[in-house]
């Protein structure tokens, strides 16, 4: 093997099975992946009598998190208790002298380097940038278009990163984690006389995926790493970046569960979505300790685990037809409470003015 997750071996997880290192459905044209989903989302919108039903699953959040929303804006409804959990931020708008005033805001927020920089809208991890000094800063700063907000946010120290996906019925006094996910960072290890472009050929999974590594690697790949020496493949850990997803159900515990649902409902109206964390050990993690939130995502966000590729297509949608429900079920309760849902067609615009961000944003570490 040439590559191996720089997060190591995490215990815990169901067992890895023999065949492909894909699954047969996890690079689909996403028109054909959620050409189901969507069917399943208009059958359900008929149902409900407002195809935006699922916005006022989480109503104080624009679109209840489906698109547009900020991701600052979701953390700074945290109360004291969440935001204990929260990894330190700030924000920045960009105009004129980037760096100075990041540095400004920085300092008044006790941040140093390291520090991640990424869109306060964005998704699919576009755009994020790990910066670990000022010249990278400005670098970065500079590579993004003029009149965009984003995010400065520490460095969490914890290597290991999971998605747990948290939902609570109005009517109901606690929460629950439909979802965890681990989020392995793969690593390229060097053997001391093959390029890093062969060393991607010669792995079974990457050579599959080199659309996805070789742009981000372009400056490195006639490079020949020494025996042992490794670089990581990519730094989000997000799926469509590269980053490889296990279906790690069996921690679920009871106290992690515990301690999720305490910080879910310090965030008030918060019903449904994906809570992404970067944590200290799997031991820890079931004990509901020694994590770090790094973002809060809402209805647009997925339960992770189906990009596991021991997932079969079936259990992919089952999930997906499940999460999705829920959005309306839990949209109607609060509409019936008497919160309003954001419309179709406002959420179409924002969408599209989403789409446009995306396309302005730098290429992502």
């Amino acid at each position: 093997m040439t590559t191996q997750p720089s997060s190591a071996s995490i215990p815990g997880t169901l067992p890895d099975k023999k065949g492909s290192p894909l699954s047969s459905f996890e690079f689909w044209p996403g028109w054909i992946f959620y050409t189901p989903v969507v069917i399943y989302w208009i059958l359900l919108g008929i149902r409900y009598r407002d195809f935006s039903t699922p916005t006022a699953a989480n109503p104080r959040i624009e679109t209840g998190g489906l698109c547009g929303e900020s991701k600052s804006g979701i953390l700074d409804m945290a109360g004291a208790t969440a935001a204990k959990w929260i990894a330190p931020y700030t924000t920045l708008y960009t105009s004129s002298d980037d760096t100075q005033r990041a540095l400004d805001t920085m300092e008044r927020k006790g941040l140093t380097f390291p520090v991640v920089v990424k869109p306060d809208v964005g998704c699919n991890g576009t755009g994020v940038k790990l910066v670990k000094t000022e010249a990278e800063l400005n670098s970065a700063l500079a590579a993004f278009p003029r009149g965009v907000h984003l995010v400065i946010q520490r460095l969490i120290p914890y290597r290991h990163e999971a998605g747990l996906f948290y939902i609570r019925h109005p009517d109901s006094p606690h929460g629950t984690i439909s979802s965890l996910t681990y989020k392995d960072i793969p690593a390229l290890v060097g053997n001391g006389h093959d390029t890093v472009l062969d060393l991607l050929k010669q792995d079974p999974r990457t050579k599959l995926l080199l659309h996805i590594y070789t742009p981000r690697l372009q400056n490195r790949l006639n490079d020949v790493l020494a025996a042992g020496e490794s670089i990581d493949l990519v730094f989000t850990g997000n799926h469509c970046k590269g980053a490889i997803f296990r279906n790690g159900a069996v921690d679920i515990t009871p106290a992690l569960t515990a301690r999720l649902d305490e910080i879910m409902q310090d965030i008030p109206d918060f019903h449904f979505g994906r809570v992404d964390v970067k944590f200290d050990s799997v031991e820890a993690l079931r004990a509901g300790e020694k994590f770090e939130i790094i973002e809060i995502n809402g209805v647009g966000s997925e339960a992770t685990h189906i990009w596991d590729s021991r997932t079969t297509l079936k259990e992919a949608y089952v999930a997906q037809f499940h999460h999705y429900g829920e959005t309306f079920r839990i949209g109607a309760k609060k509409k019936k409470a008497g919160w309003k849902s954001s419309g179709f067609w406002h959420g179409i615009r924002l969408w599209r003015r989403q789409k446009r961000l995306l396309a302005s944003y730098p290429m992502n570490d």
